[in-house]
This record gives structure tokens, C-alpha cells and sequence, in this order.
């Protein structure tokens, strides 16, 4: 896409959602607006109870709307499809996962293709096909034997995420892909998630509570503040040092790199200071 190119349409749109739990006397996100679009990235950051799993597992539909609409391309609501229907929509990689004990990484990517099977069919070519790609893109193609049970926490992982692709969705739902995972795996999961958004024209929208590595795969940021939407847009506009300070209640320094043009987001404590004096050299 050139610079003249129109951007395209979001493929799932949250509009002014409200959401709160039972009994809460306060909304746990306020009128949030979030966009989906094809072949980009939109990370979701903010501090700890800030409402970003809750709009995530929103757009997914797996918490309750009290006001506003999730939306697909077309305007339609999202919340009138049948359950079936909006799986072949839109794919969720939530933080929790099922280890299933005595099933092979096949059988596991293979469940992603149950919202594409007729009732009582097995897998078609179709589905092959489908699985297949999804272990290729995710590097599980050669531990398709292994039992899911001898998996570190970083292959189980990827065989959860390659289960997510084989339902072959154009959106693509994540909620803190890398934690619990060691920086290697960290890596690998979101150059796959970038690798995603650029080859294939997937929507992602991700979870993240690393802001450098939201700078790093996003291309569009989403931060919230006490349930709302705090500043939206580009990394590089986002993730400012100011409203960083502001949000997260901690003197934060935003640099951008000038070899990559990223942003870098660093915290300062005291201990920061510390490290200061210590290299004053004494007079």
C-alpha cells in the first residue's frame, strides 16, 4: 500500500463501549473506541486495572456490552451472529490456556478448525490444508507428534497460537501473548504476530504491558487510563514521555531511537537516581 492508497476499513470495531462487571458500582471501561484493521497491529497498554482484557475479551465477545456496539466491516452488529458464525470472524488467544494431558500438537491446532466442520464430519482437505499452514507459520510442524504435555511454556504457546490460526480468521485476538514466556519466546511470538499483520493481512489486536514491545510490533497504540481511552494513534505519538508520567503515576523517559525509529520507554526510580550520583565522578 502506497501513501495514496486509502487505509482500509476496520474489520471489528469497538464504538463507545461501556463495560462493567456484577456489582460494581463503576464502569470497568467508559465509552472506548478501538478499531481492527487489515494488516496492522493495534496494541492495547495501560496500567494494571486500566480495562484492557476486559475491552479485548469485549470485542471478542466474551464480556457482556452495558452500552455502545462491536461492529464488523460492514456495520453490522457482532453480537448478532450466532456463536458459530462469529468464530469464522474472529479468533481469541486468551492468557489462560487448558494444557490438555494425552493429546499430540495436532490434535490440539486441529480443534481451531470446529467453528468450518459440518455436525459429525471429520477433517476435509480443507481442513488439512489449513491445519498445516498454521504449524508451518508457527514452527510447529516438526513437534506434530509430541504429546502437549512434554511442551516447555513457550512451545505450548506457539501450538495455542497455531490452533488460533487454523480457525483462519481475519481477526486475531491477543491477550498478553508473552507472559510467562522467557525472552527468546517473547521474541518469537511477536515477530509471528508482525509477520502476521505484513504476509497475511491479519487484524491483530494484542495486550501487551511491555510498552517497548508495543512500540516495537504495533502500528497503532491504544492507552488506557482508569477505563477510558487515555490517547490513541501511532507509537511515536502514544507513548510520550509526558503522558506516560501522567498515566502511569511514575516519571517514565520516552526515547526514540534514531538507528530504528523506535520508541523507548524508560521507568525512572530512585534507584535511577542512585545510579546517577554514582556516576558523577568527585570533584
Amino acid at each position: 500500500m502506497t501513501d495514496l492508497d486509502p487505509a482500509p476499513d476496520p474489520v471489528l470495531r469497538g464504538a463507545a463501549l461501556t463495560l462493567g462487571y456484577p456489582g460494581a458500582s463503576d464502569p470497568v471501561v467508559r465509552e472506548a473506541e478501538v478499531a481492527l484493521t487489515p494488516g496492522r497491529v493495534t496494541a492495547l497498554v495501560g496500567p494494571n486495572g486500566s480495562g484492557k482484557s476486559t475491552l479485548l475479551r469485549a470485542l471478542a465477545r466474551l464480556h457482556p456490552v452495558d452500552a455502545g456496539r462491536v461492529e464488523l466491516a460492514d456495520g453490522s452488529s457482532a453480537l448478532a451472529l450466532s456463536a458459530r458464525d462469529f468464530a469464522r470472524q474472529v479468533t481469541l488467544l486468551s492468557q489462560t490456556r487448558p494444557s490438555p494431558s494425552g493429546l499430540a500438537v495436532r490434535d490440539v491446532v486441529a480443534f481451531g478448525r470446529h467453528p468450518w466442520r459440518r455436525r459429525f464430519a471429520g477433517v476435509d482437505d480443507a481442513d488439512r490444508t489449513a491445519i498445516a499452514r498454521a504449524m508451518a507459520v508457527t514452527g510447529t510442524t516438526e513437534m506434530r507428534d509430541r504429546p502437549v504435555d512434554e511442551l516447555s511454556g513457550g512451545e505450548l504457546q506457539r501450538v495455542w497460537l497455531a490452533c488460533c490460526l487454523a480457525q483462519d480468521t481475519p481477526v486475531l485476538l491477543l491477550d498478553e501473548p508473552t507472559n510467562h514466556l522467557d525472552l527468546r519466546y517473547q521474541v518469537e511470538v511477536l515477530d509471528l504476530v508482525r509477520d502476521l499483520a505484513d504476509q497475511h493481512g491479519t487484524a491483530v489486536g494484542v495486550v501487551l504491558h511491555d510498552l517497548d514491545q508495543a512500540a516495537a510490533v504495533a502500528d497503532d497504540v491504544v492507552l488506557l487510563h482508569r477505563g477510558r481511552v487515555r490517547a490513541a494513534g501511532a507509537p511515536v505519538d502514544v507513548l510520550t514521555g509526558p503522558l506516560l508520567s501522567e498515566v502511569y503515576g511514575l516519571r517514565i523517559e520516552a526515547v526514540v531511537d534514531p538507528g530504528t525509529g523506535l520508541v523507548r520507554c524508560e521507568p525512572r526510580g530512585r534507584h535511577h537516581e542512585r545510579h546517577a550520583r554514582r556516576a558523577v565522578p568527585a570533584t
